[in-house]
């Protein structure tokens, strides 16, 4: 499974449900970075250090990131949604698609329940 690093900002319940699908997830508070407003692109080197994807709802500041230097351990970005556990399975679902999340830019996006189903 995959080594993540969730940032300050990112949902606790989402991490839980990622560590229950048997993901190694360090949180920055445990990592001993919360309540620092640390910026992104030192989250971002911090976490390429430890070799974990960054995991973040921060999406305009880490697509930069990307753009600017794709040479990281991932970046894995969501959109905010409440339902924790599905942001979490689509997480899930989304890296066991890929042989490596080095170099990835992951963008999970809360599906539009408006939109029409396909036939």
């Amino acid at each position: 499974m995959a080594q993540l690093y969730a940032d300050e900002d990112f949902p606790g319940p989402v991490v839980r449900h990622l560590r229950a699908l048997g993901h190694d997830v360090l949180a920055a508070h445990e990592d001993g970075r919360a309540n620092q407003k640390i910026p992104g692109p030192d989250v971002l080197a911090r976490a390429t250090a430890l070799g974990r994807a960054v995991l973040t709802n921060d999406r305009d500041d880490y697509h930069h990131l990307h753009t600017v230097d794709p040479n990281h351990a991932g970046i894995i970005t969501c959109t905010h949604d409440t339902d924790f556990s599905a942001v979490a399975d689509r997480i899930h679902a989304a890296i066991l698609t890929l042989p490596t999340l080095v170099g990835q830019l992951i963008r999970i996006i809360r599906p539009n329940p408006s939109a029409p189903k396909a036939p």
